[in-house]
């Protein structure tokens, strides 16, 4: 294939992140309703059609939208602090999802990225998850 037949084809990227934060759950019986962390794990995937370079749009600048949306403002932190609703993960995965979104909605460089998955590990083994589709649908 010439370099050309790599150009403007949709493609999917995804860039994964840690941050460590504490938080506690109101409204919840269990051990997560006292004050505990968790080392969270945040995989944000973009897709679009790639450039005369073959780049949907380049990892330094998701990690930059990250690292100024998400990693900076709530890395070490009380998330309770910090956001006005209960600090699930599944509310923290919406509310994450639209600081990225946003972003990118407001980038008006001709490209046409756009986010379609987030998510969000708070252990190992479980994590929550939202969809362009599903955020669109809400």
């Amino acid at each position: 294939m010439t370099q050309s037949a790599y150009h403007n084809k949709k493609v999917s990227v995804t860039k994964i992140f840690t941050f460590d934060s504490a938080h506690r759950l109101d409204d919840y019986i269990g051990k997560c309703a006292n004050l505990h962390g968790h080392t969270y794990k945040l995989e944000v995937t973009i897709k679009g059609r790639t450039d005369h370079r073959g780049i949907v749009v380049d990892f330094g600048d998701i990690k930059s939208i990250v690292n100024e949306r998400i990693i900076g403002p709530y890395d070490h932190r009380f998330l309770n602090d910090l956001m006005p609703f209960n600090t699930t993960a599944e509310n923290m995965v919406v509310h994450f999802f639209e600081l990225v979104d946003n972003h990118l909605k407001g980038i008006e460089d001709g490209n046409e990225a756009v986010l379609m998955r987030m998510r969000l590990w708070e252990t190992p083994t479980a994590y929550a998850e939202l969809t362009r589709e599903d955020f669109d649908a809400s």
